[in-house]
């Protein structure tokens, strides 16, 4: 007897350990994913954070996934009954949920710092550094056809007139906010992630290629990418 009911015991523990890990799994949160520059920060960010997440390839085309995210484009977090989508939203979720400072939720003077350079990502960034990217990386990853170096030509002199203020702000600091880590250099940094392969004309810029080439000491940041 002594000996069933101890195995019986083992038993119910055995069984209520895969109940828990069943319920954990059904209430984990999922990031819909796929290999781009917004993506990139967000899997980057939870990673960095250690968050427990399921990363599921995204699938922009299906009515399900348009049901979730109408833009049809990724990343995406659906966490319980909270579901959103931009990057930048979703990085301040993921740090609010882990109590990071990567995002101050507790600062609202850091809050606006912050939201300035992810506004100027936004506004002027993204749009100088996005055709080197489109060209160089894109296109070759998905076989789009050849570089179009008419329109990088003609992309230079925008890259450089807002390379230049980041350079600026960049001159005798590490980061690009509140003096640490935050959500607004993997946002911006994602956009220039690729500079020697998408050929930016970036060495001119030796604070903003010195601030990356910091990013890339992050492991999370250097290995985004979950594991097929």
């Amino acid at each position: 007897m002594p000996f069933k009911k101890f195995q019986a015991d083992v038993d119910l523990k055995a069984l209520c350990s895969s109940i828990e890990r069943a319920h954990r799994t059904e209430t984990l949160m999922k990031i819909h994913w796929i290999e781009a520059q917004a993506p990139l920060r967000v899997l980057a960010l939870a990673k960095h954070l250690g968050v427990p997440a399921e990363f599921i390839a995204a699938q922009l085309k299906t009515p399900e996934y348009a049901a979730l995210n109408p833009n049809k484009k990724a990343p995406l977090l659906v966490d319980g009954d909270v579901v959103l989508w931009e990057s930048a939203a979703i990085m301040a979720y993921l740090c609010i949920k882990q109590g990071s400072d990567m995002w101050p939720a507790q600062k609202p003077a850091e809050q606006v710092e912050v939201l300035r350079w992810l506004s100027w990502n936004d506004c002027h960034w993204a749009p100088v550094v996005s055709p080197f990217y489109f060209e160089h990386i894109v296109k070759t990853t998905f076989r789009f056809g050849t570089v179009n170096q008419e329109l990088l030509k003609a992309s230079v002199d925008p890259f450089v007139t807002f390379a230049t203020v980041l350079d600026a702000h960049l001159k005798g600091r590490s980061h690009v906010a509140c003096g640490r880590l935050t959500i607004a250099d993997f946002q911006l940094g994602s956009m220039a992630r690729y500079w020697r392969e998408a050929e930016m004309p970036m060495d001119q810029f030796t604070h903003i290629v010195r601030w990356l080439d910091g990013l890339m000491t992050i492991p999370a940041w250097a290995d985004p990418w979950p594991a097929h």
